[in-house]
């Protein structure tokens, strides 16, 4: 009776505080993820984090030539074919380097990385705060709450929320152009203000459509709630709306136009068609372990969140059904087309979280206000607490060793050759293709043998530094000087002899 009687008083004091508890949220989202917050970039992906740091370093040294980023692998690894001595990097336009780097040149204080991870942060709150406007807009506002709490406590969420990562930046331009969109598709366009704001919602559409399009193609998945907003306003008569039309073509238009641009410099531009189903494991019993048993099920849901996901799909309002399950609908293309990239690297998950919050949220609000004549609150609210702790709990077990740095070395060894080595140096810094030792050196160069020492020597590598070296590492001081040797590293000059 207790219980009922303290819901009671939330869900009446909920509409005058919700502001409040949404700050809150926030606020204290933003505080946990600044655990581990000034340690090196050699965590869990750190290659990827580490290739997106560059071409923010790279802006900070040589300008922000945004047509001609570049990072520090000279080598063929990415492409697969062509070696690239100028270090391009063609992937997403660099917006997100843009935010670091300006943030880093203008204020300061910070370093590089800290303002990455930093802008990644902002930006993850603000796609809690696009969460909780659309689902309060469509669920009610204690679903949206609760969305926006799940996605902002989800442990696998907090860990890649403050990564140096694109991704986190493009869902929250995918769940701002959603929002914008359902105001902008729904204005009674009646006098010139109304005109005015619905030119001004076009415009903001527009622009996070975009964005989230120049960040990865993968967006376009995620524009399902999209085009369900436009069916639920005209029916099939969508496709005689040439605001529409004008809209999806003007988005699409500077992604085409980068592409394009792409094509004079094959050597930048990473292989991509293996994240489709480069091993074939699309469908295979390994697909549905790794993405909805180790993925979904431990390392985002915490087993526990399964049963209030579940619910949330239950008791989604019927009128707007179709437009949550839009998000879910979007959310499996993604993975079963992209399902190589998805299986291989968790952090392709990204996308799909406010999904699932979507779903967690309105499942939490059921369990809050369940229908009397199923099961009452005395019974829902205690299974909505046991879930969320034990949620929270597994989730963070399986995502905690993310933040670990496996391999120290890597960081001393970095440090060494960025004190002991001239900044233009051309160092290999072999690490079996990862780029993260690379990174630590300030220095372009290799991340690999990928040809033998003589023809990289000519190729212009300067030095080369390895770690936890062994016995075959160190006798290559028989050939070339050795200029630094401790157990965690050892560094030669290729340009001179013993």
């Amino acid at each position: 009776m207790k219980i009922e009687i303290f819901m009671n008083l939330i869900n009446r004091n909920l509409s005058k505080f919700a502001i409040i508890i949404l700050f809150l949220i926030l606020a204290t989202g933003f505080l946990v993820r600044l655990y581990k917050f000034n340690g090196p970039v050699a965590d869990w992906h750190s290659w990827r984090q580490a290739d997106t740091s560059s071409v923010s370093r790279n802006f900070v040294s040589t300008g922000f030539d945004l047509l001609h980023p570049t990072y520090d692998d000279l080598s063929n690894v990415p492409s697969g074919k062509y070696d690239n001595p100028n270090g391009y990097r063609f992937v997403e336009f660099p917006i997100y380097n843009v935010f670091q780097a300006g943030l880093f040149m203008t204020v300061g204080h910070l370093t590089l990385e800290e303002w990455g991870r930093m802008v990644t942060i902002f930006f993850s709150l603000l796609s809690a705060v696009f969460l909780y406007l659309i689902v309060k807009r469509r669920q009610g506002l204690l679903a949206g709450i609760m969305a926006s709490f799940f996605f902002v406590f989800l442990p696998f969420n907090i860990y890649f929320s403050r990564t140096i990562l694109p991704d986190p930046l493009m869902v929250t331009f995918i769940l701002g152009s959603i929002y914008f969109f359902d105001l902008w598709i729904n204005q009674n366009l009646k006098s010139k203000t109304e005109n005015l704001k619905g030119i001004l919602l076009f415009f903001l559409t527009l622009i996070f459509t975009a964005g989230a399009f120049l960040i990865k193609p993968f967006a376009l998945f995620f524009m399902l709630p999209m085009l369900v907003i436009a069916y639920e306003k005209f029916g099939f008569n969508l496709v005689k709306k040439w605001q529409l039309w004008l809209l999806a073509i003007l988005a699409i238009l500077p992604f085409g136009v980068w592409r394009i641009w792409m094509q004079q410099y094959p050597a930048g531009i990473p292989q991509s068609l293996w994240l489709f189903n480069g091993n074939g494991i699309r469908f295979k019993g390994a697909f549905f372990q790794w993405l909805f048993a180790q993925r979904l099920g431990e390392m985002i849901l915490g087993y526990w969140g399964l049963v209030i996901f579940g619910l949330g799909m239950i008791f989604a309002q019927k009128k707007n059904y179709l437009f949550f399950i839009s998000f879910l609908l979007a959310s499996l293309a993604y993975v079963v087309v992209v399902a190589t990239g998805n299986v291989q690297h968790d952090y392709y998950q990204i996308p799909i979280i406010p999904s699932i919050a979507i779903f967690l949220g309105i499942g939490s609000a059921f369990l809050i206000n369940p229908a009397r004549e199923i099961i009452s609150r005395n019974k829902t609210v205690p299974i909505l607490i046991v879930s969320i702790l034990f949620m929270l709990a597994f989730s963070w077990f399986a995502v905690r060793a993310d933040y670990n740095i496996d391999n120290p070395s890597i960081i001393v060894a970095g440090a060494a050759v960025d004190k002991l080595t001239p900044k233009n140096a051309k160092i290999i810094a072999n690490y079996e293709g990862d780029t993260t030792f690379l990174y630590q050196t300030k220095r372009s160069g290799w991340a690999s043998f990928e040809k033998d020492l003589p023809t990289m020597i000519k190729m212009g590598a300067d030095y080369l530094a390895l770690v936890n070296p062994t016995a075959a590492d160190i006798n290559l001081g028989k050939t070339y000087k050795i200029v630094a040797q401790t157990d965690q590293y050892i560094i030669f000059n290729l340009r001179q002899k013993p």
